[in-house]
């Protein structure tokens, strides 16, 4: 039986071209970069050369790029390193509620130290409404942090909108882009962005390696101290390897990523309509049109996700569900939560995140078995036996 990964959102495979790229930085070119001569030098170089990569994926200049190691550190730089940066200006962040913990997390440890938060809403599809962005700015607004796409249902912010909002008030913006970099085409003028965070491993990289773009002039105070790396911005030795493969897959994702994103949709809307077909009482997550397309997030009624997902295995299917209880907590995911999806049918959401890897085949694999394993496990689900 050919196992089939469909969890893209949570990681992806390295390209064999990235691992390629990176191997001789791991024993031929193994110098510290810091060092003037010949090895540290030849890293250095290849740092460089990654770091033009990675700015030219994202249309920014390459001293903008500043090296971490991923998306959760380029976040809590973002918001920290802006906050403690120009705390003399005001104390007050916009985010919203259905952020990654990365970016919550983050403003949560800011509020024990005086700075304000404010959560904004979002609507059934998780859209943020930009008005009631413009509408929270105060003059104490330095802030605004709002993702690009959701890791979870997958729908697209209105960024551009939101970026055109944040510099008529002259503050500053930042999204989360981990789930739309290196899959979808974007530049960071276009969007109008002063910071933006980015995963290697989201994207065909290697894990423990990311960036975080920081518009020229914007005020970001460190948060690793330290040597002078990274324009003295994030200090210690560079993962030589892992940057350069971070910069092979930006490279592959320049080159490769419109016409994947086509097939995606394909494959996307294709396992939502036979779903929708196949079983009844279920419900789309996320706006139906402006959705990244590779992901398909979906609630079942009457049925946990945790039993879903460990009979998926069984059946040599890889996804995931956006209930927490399997990370050791009983409460629902947060961003269905803030869709208004009831905490019941939260609990038995499914997601599938489709990637290069996957076939029309795989598809089909999983229309034939997740309506088998529904019935199954309504047959003797305590939750429909309660309403009949």
């Amino acid at each position: 039986m050919r196992r089939i990964y469909l969890d893209h959102a949570a990681t992806t495979p390295t390209h064999p071209e990235v691992v390629k790229a990176m191997l001789p930085y791991f024993t031929d070119v193994f110098g510290n970069p810091s060092s003037i001569y010949s090895y540290g030098q030849e890293a250095k170089g290849a740092i460089e050369e990654a770091r033009t990569k990675v700015a030219e994926l994202i249309g920014a200049r390459s001293e903008e790029i500043i090296f971490t190691s991923g998306g959760t550190e380029a976040d809590n730089h973002a918001l920290k390193g802006v906050a403690y940066a120009n705390e003399r200006n005001g104390n007050h962040i916009i985010t919203t509620a259905i952020e990654h913990h990365a970016v919550l997390e983050a403003c949560k440890f800011l509020e024990g130290r005086g700075f304000i938060i404010t959560y904004l809403p979002v609507d059934e599809y998780g859209l943020v409404d930009p008005q009631d962005v413009k509408k929270a700015i105060t003059d104490k607004t330095i802030l605004i942090s709002v993702m690009h796409a959701s890791n979870e249902v997958g729908t697209i912010e209105p960024i551009s909108e939101i970026g055109k909002i944040a510099k008529e008030a002259e503050v500053y913006f930042h999204t989360d882009a981990v789930q739309t970099v290196g899959h979808i085409p974007l530049n960071v003028d276009d969007l109008s962005v002063d910071l933006l965070s980015i995963s290697g491993h989201k994207f065909y990289g290697p894990k423990g390696i990311g960036a975080l773009y920081v518009r020229k002039g914007v005020k970001l105070a460190s948060l690793m101290h330290g040597g002078g790396q990274e324009r003295r911005r994030r200090a210690g030795t560079e993962n030589v390897p892992g940057i350069v493969g971070l910069g092979r897959a930006a490279e592959i994702a320049s080159h490769e990523m419109s016409k994947e994103a086509e097939r995606l949709a394909c494959l996307r809307d294709k396992l939502i309509k036979g779903l929708e077909e196949k079983i009844d009482n279920i419900r789309l997550n996320g706006h139906p049109r402006k959705r990244l397309p590779n992901n398909v997030d979906i609630s079942v009624d009457f049925i946990e996700g945790e039993a879903m997902l460990l009979n998926l295995d069984l059946e040599g299917i890889c996804a995931s569900t956006g209930s927490a209880c399997s990370s050791a907590s009983l409460e629902p995911s947060h961003v269905l939560l803030a869709l208004g999806v009831p905490p019941e049918q939260a609990h038995g959401s499914l997601r599938f995140t489709l990637g290069r890897e996957n076939t029309e085949e795989d598809v089909e694999r999983v229309l034939e078995a997740l309506p088998r394993i529904v019935a199954k496990l309504r047959a003797m689900s305590p939750f429909l036996k309660s309403i009949k």
